[in-house]
């Protein structure tokens, strides 16, 4: 499967893009007051923004997903909590890029200082936001669909080694078996 089949995939193939974006903004921000070189600035509000256009691509992709996936009641909670913070981080990033597109050349020491630190504590909210997204599939199993997750546990169940014939668990065409297609394969 090269291309994703459901809401939840395509919410975890659109995620990590403005996240990334918004740590290199942060980051492009204080190598510009570093080096004191405005062209890194430029860097900082081109990724801010583009981050900001990514960010609502995987809201939306997000709200969507959680009405579709399979889960049970007890993700609910970290599944709000990340709908929660995910809103909250794409408004104030969108808030940010609007300030400093707005004060594009006058910010002042005190100034930029302030949005520094509101774009760090961004930075920090959104680590813990992508957490969260990450505790709903791999500590909650939302997301994974209720055959599948059946089947891994069943394959577990029944052990498994490392031998393949090629060396790996991948058949000869480059495709990820599914659990019905296991390879055998064991943890020394």
């Amino acid at each position: 499967m090269l291309w994703p089949q459901s809401a939840a995939q395509w919410h975890a193939a659109l995620n990590d893009f403005p996240s990334l974006l918004f740590v290199l903004a942060f980051a492009f921000e204080l190598a510009a007051l570093a080096a004191k070189r405005e062209s890194l600035r430029t860097v900082a509000l081109w990724s801010l923004s583009v981050g900001v256009g990514g960010s609502l691509v995987a809201l939306f992709s997000g709200l969507r997903a959680a009405n579709l996936i399979d889960h049970g009641g007890s993700v609910h909670l970290v599944m709000a909590r990340h709908q929660t913070l995910a809103v909250a981080i794409t408004i104030l990033f969108a808030g940010l890029a609007v300030w400093r597109i707005w004060r594009r050349t006058g910010m002042r020491s005190r100034e930029r200082s302030a949005f520094l630190t509101v774009s760090g504590l961004g930075v920090v909210a959104l680590l813990w936001t992508t957490h969260l997204g990450g505790a709903i599939v791999y500590e909650y199993g939302g997301g994974v669909p209720t055959e599948v997750l059946e089947g891994a546990l069943q394959e577990r169940q029944r052990g498994h080694t490392h031998e393949s014939a090629a060396g790996t668990d991948a058949a000869p065409n480059g495709e990820v078996p599914s659990q019905s297609e296991g390879t055998a394969h064991q943890h020394d």
